[in-house]
């Protein structure tokens, strides 16, 4: 304080006195010029940052512009990707998003987001300088021939928030302008306002959508059954690539998915494998982003739990779909009973509630049979969608199925699920560092839960980019433990059956039907040799 009066006042300026009109507004100069230098050391006088929404993008622009596309896995943004150029839109795949991505999306963004906004804007933002600076595009034609469509929701979350933070570092990197257009998650197919719109989010548009999520499911879920017991390294990977290949094809020409698929169920039956080996199951859940990416994002996990020896069990994109669905039910029979139909934005005013929950029935029912004629054709046999009733029974004791944001209730009906119907060894709950929904539900609520149920093993695990040895380091240590429950699971089916280890092998290898990984035994217990012990005894 007595520096800071002294660079004010000096030392000609007595303080003690009563001041002149003159020294008055002396000092008062010098006070002004004193706050300018703090601002501009403070890095205060940069201008107030006001959003640039340019969402203009017309049916006769589709011809030169570019969809920019990533967000999901792999495999469902390269059928995403496939399914925008069957319905007439040029697209292209950015890279996965990465720590440079995230370094990205830390220079440009605003303080304290949470990881997957600083990952998928960032990477965004790393996509276009990198056209810009390397590959010597212009930043007028970047402008003017590209765009990036996300998605948008509300809550208690970032995610609401996500389009202005793109605007916001694509405007501080350089692109002021650039295109990024939204629509919403729970909006229907009724976002589109008129023909001219250069993107279409009508029923072609959503049933596009859908079955490329669909189909990158199955794609992704037979993957990660095959891929722990495949006896050639690398076995399963090319038959996924191959698959892509048929399936984004097939997207592309407007042709019979169903068919595609049914030709991708031989590239995987060729994999060998040998399921006879007991390895824990490790279910990852959490938050939608850092469960579901396959990178930089959540430490690459996925693929470090199989190279400890794990079988991963992933969510399905679908089952967000599905909730999204339960979602809209169980709020309209909230409101439906109310004395008058409210007309809030979820409000049924002017409505028929009894016909919107036929409706929502119907909708549920058709993804479901979808999805299974999807999984049946490329050979997923044996997997079952949620029930998005039951997971949200299983959560209301301790945690209320009103409370939106993150994926709400279904992290903790998901570990309830697995721990009473014994479906994996361990579960892990990703969230990124800052997720304010996530974090409080696996730091809080199922500290809780477990306690209820000692014999689980749950392990949160926050992501930030870095700090990668003392996450892998933590889950290391519950891994040991979830294979210990594995081999004891594994003798315990061998004692039952009357079948000691050996002779479970040799037949298991003298058997085309039980060597083969494409047949999903009966579920006995988590393990998949488990229940091939089982089977094999039966």
């Amino acid at each position: 304080m007595t520096q800071i009066n002294e660079n004010i006042v000096g030392d000609a300026m007595p303080i003690n006195e009563p001041l002149s009109p003159e020294l008055e507004a002396e000092l008062e100069r010098r006070l002004a010029a004193f706050a300018d230098e703090e601002r501009e050391r403070l890095g205060l006088n940069r201008e107030q940052y006001t959003e640039h929404v340019n969402t203009h993008f017309t049916a006769a622009q589709r011809a030169h512009t570019t969809i920019l596309v990533r967000g999901l896995t792999l495999a469902h943004d390269d059928m995403v990707a496939a399914a925008l150029r069957g319905l007439g839109y040029k697209t292209q795949l950015m890279d996965e998003p990465d720590n440079a991505a995230l370094q990205f999306g830390k220079e440009f963004g605003n303080r304290g987001q949470c990881n997957p906004t600083y990952f998928t804007v960032g990477n965004l933002v790393k996509h276009l300088v990198k056209m810009r600076d390397e590959d010597g595009v212009p930043t007028a034609k970047i402008l003017s021939d590209f765009l990036f469509v996300t998605a948008g929701a509300c809550g208690p979350c970032r995610f609401g928030t996500y389009v202005t933070e793109y605007r916001k570092a694509l405007r501080d990197a350089g692109f002021d302008g650039f295109r990024v257009l939204l629509f919403q998650q729970q909006g229907g197919i009724k976002q589109a306002t008129g023909e001219a719109l250069g993107l279409q989010i009508n029923k072609d548009f959503a049933l596009g959508l859908v079955r490329a999520i669909m189909a990158g499911d199955v794609i992704n879920l037979l993957g990660y059954r095959l891929r722990p017991y495949e006896l050639k390294a690398g076995a399963t990977d090319a038959a996924i690539a191959q698959s892509k290949d048929i399936v984004r094809a097939a997207f592309e020409q407007n042709a019979n998915v169903v068919s595609a698929l049914i030709k991708c169920r031989r590239l995987f039956g060729a994999v060998a494998t040998d399921r006879g080996v007991p390895k824990p199951k490790v279910s990852v859940i959490g938050e939608f982003w850092a469960m579901t990416t396959e990178g930089d994002g959540n430490y690459h996990l996925q693929r470090f739990l199989e190279g400890e020896g794990a079988e991963v069990d992933v969510q399905s994109v679908t089952a967000w779909i599905l909730f999204m669905i339960w979602e809209n039910k169980y709020d309209t029979l909230s409101r439906i009973d109310l004395r008058e139909h409210d007309d809030a934005r979820k409000g049924l005013a002017g409505k028929d509630g009894t016909k919107k929950l036929w409706v929502l029935a119907a909708a549920d029912k058709i993804v479901r049979a979808n999805f299974q004629l999807y999984a049946n054709a490329i050979g997923l046999h044996g997997y079952t969608l949620p029930n998005m009733d039951e997971i949200a029974a299983l959560a209301k004791p301790s945690y209320g199925n009103e409370v939106r944001g993150g994926e709400a209730h279904m992290e903790v009906g998901k570990l309830v699920h697995y721990i009473e119907d014994k479906l994996n060894h361990m579960t892990l709950s990703v969230k990124p560092f800052g997720c304010m929904p996530s974090s409080g539900v696996s730091d809080g609520v199922q500290s809780f839960v477990a306690s209820k149920y000692p014999e689980a093993i749950f392990l949160p695990i926050e992501t930030t980019g870095d700090g990668a040895v003392n996450v892998y380091s933590r889950v290391q240590m519950m891994l040991f433990k979830a294979r210990q429950k594995a081999r004891e699971e594994f003798e315990r089916a061998l004692t039952e059956s009357g079948l000691d280890e050996a002779t479970f092998k040799a037949r298991v290898q003298g058997s085309r039907r039980w060597r083969g990984g494409m047949l999903q035994p009966k579920h006995r217990g988590a393990a998949t040799a488990t229940n091939l012990v089982y089977a094999v005894a039966d």
